[in-house]
């Protein structure tokens, strides 16, 4: 059976491939190719992936990420497609659906959404109950930025704290809408804000995510 993470992969590897290499994402200055290119860093070069989140090895992460930016486009969308190599952990089919899940469906949305004619996917119950269970164990991690507290609340009225304090900012919306939110995405995300206006406003622009 097709795990979440795996078909999220094949629609991101698609969408990269459908843009062409030099098409908008929500990632900031990146382009389709820049984001590619991370992909596969992030999932062949453990040696310098870690410079995702320590600061004393982004050197390395920028010279082996602009080395994979150079490559042929269509070779960066193959190796997404094939997945990472047999003795990487992201091999596992357990690590690769805890790690990959939102990382690619988030990458999806970095470039559907950057599109000015983009429209909303349609996404069925049991990827929405995945997301949010992702989004549970992660809140914290995602939200330890906020300015404020920040409460994330999906329509059956569920929620997760992403970071505890006060002024309290409430955003509510599907599972997937939060995911983008907390991810740094708030200006791309169908969401409702709730709190004082200059909270929401300090949430609102927070960079948020990894």
């Amino acid at each position: 059976m097709s795990t979440h993470a795996k078909r999220e992969r094949l629609i991101l590897a698609d969408l990269l491939e459908s843009s062409g290499p030099e098409a908008p994402t929500l990632c900031e200055s990146w382009k389709t190719r820049d984001l590619a290119a991370h992909v596969v860093v992030r999932e062949r070069r453990a040696d310098a992936a870690g410079g995702i989140l320590l600061k004393a090895l982004a050197p390395r992460l920028e010279r082996v990420q602009a080395e994979f930016t150079s490559k042929p486009y269509e070779e960066l969308i193959q190796l997404i497609r094939t997945g990472p190599p047999r003795m990487s952990p992201y091999a596992l089919k357990q690590v690769d659906e805890a790690a990959n899940t939102v990382e690619f469906y988030v990458h999806a949305e970095d470039v559907r959404r950057a599109a000015p004619d983009w429209t909303p996917r349609e996404l069925d119950s049991v990827f929405q109950d995945a997301l949010w269970k992702r989004l549970e164990s992660m809140a914290r991690v995602f939200g330890r930025k906020s300015p404020v507290g920040l409460v994330l609340r999906r329509p059956d009225g569920q929620t997760a704290v992403a970071r505890k304090g006060t002024p309290v900012v409430t955003v509510s919306g599907e599972p997937n809408e939060l995911v983008l939110y907390v991810s740094g995405r708030q200006r791309a995300a169908k969401v409702e804000e709730e709190g004082e206006k200059e909270a929401v406003a300090r949430a609102h622009d927070a960079e948020l995510g990894l």
